[in-house]
């Protein structure tokens, strides 16, 4: 079983992306964080076996936001594309995440990854090859730039599936050199995927704006329509 789990937040104005909305403002950083979390809906709409989105908070509004909306592209709505809601704990990141893979890996043969909601032009073959390095090692790692990781896998045969996520200063830039260090105090093998951008500022809405112009000079095609709709239209909403 190779499952998928994207954590997400509802889009609320001054909820999300608050590094961001500093310099944009909380509308305008809502606004684009609204569409990568559509485009990434769409975008991973089948990959794996099994696709979980955990959602915060965990309160009616939120539910009925992601019950509710649609993948820009295509119209499907989330349960349409496969996606089976699960609502966050209300706790700290690493309690989240440990209970997640706590929760969604359920046997030995299964293989389970974690991704984020900041990082929308990820490239769906990392996807695939996070699964094949689970076959042969304990995690899988997606460094990001910023110091942290973009994605993380564990495989069902890993006994203390919350050890990565002990002892972790989290939305710092040492969380990746601190997770491997949790992972070695364990004993657990680790893959790493090539190294990845999240998008937490001006100057990285930049390098993605750069990004999605050269994806669709080269491939004919925009690589996501929802984020690159809200750019050309200066934020205005997806």
């Amino acid at each position: 079983m190779r499952t998928l789990g994207m954590f997400v937040k509802h889009p609320v104005p001054g909820r999300v992306k608050t590094r961001l909305a500093a310099d944009w403002g909380d509308n305008r950083a809502a606004a684009l964080y609204e569409c990568f979390v559509r485009d990434l809906l769409g975008k991973f709409a089948e990959a794996g076996n099994r696709r979980i989105l955990g959602f915060a908070p965990d309160n009616d509004e939120a539910r009925h936001w992601f019950e509710t909306t649609s993948e820009f592209s295509v119209g499907k709505s989330v349960r349409d594309q496969g996606w089976r809601l699960w609502p966050q704990p209300n706790s700290d990141l690493g309690d989240r995440m440990a209970r997640y893979f706590e929760t969604w890996t359920e046997s030995p043969q299964h293989r389970t990854i974690l991704i984020g909601s900041d990082s929308p032009t990820l490239p769906a073959e990392y996807l695939e090859q996070a699964w094949q390095l689970l076959e042969g090692n304990d995690c899988v790692l997606g460094p990001a730039t910023d110091g942290g990781y973009y994605l993380i896998g564990l495989r069902g045969t890993v006994s203390n599936l919350a050890a990565p996520f002990h002892n972790v200063a989290w939305s710092t830039a040492g969380v990746l050199s601190q997770t491997v260090r949790q992972l070695q105090n364990h004993n657990l093998s680790l893959a790493l995927l090539p190294p990845w951008y999240d998008v937490d500022s001006v100057d990285a809405v930049s390098t993605l704006s750069g990004h999605l112009a050269a994806f669709q000079h080269a491939n004919g095609r925009e690589e996501l329509p929802a984020t690159s709709d809200v750019l050309r239209s200066g934020l205005k909403g997806c």
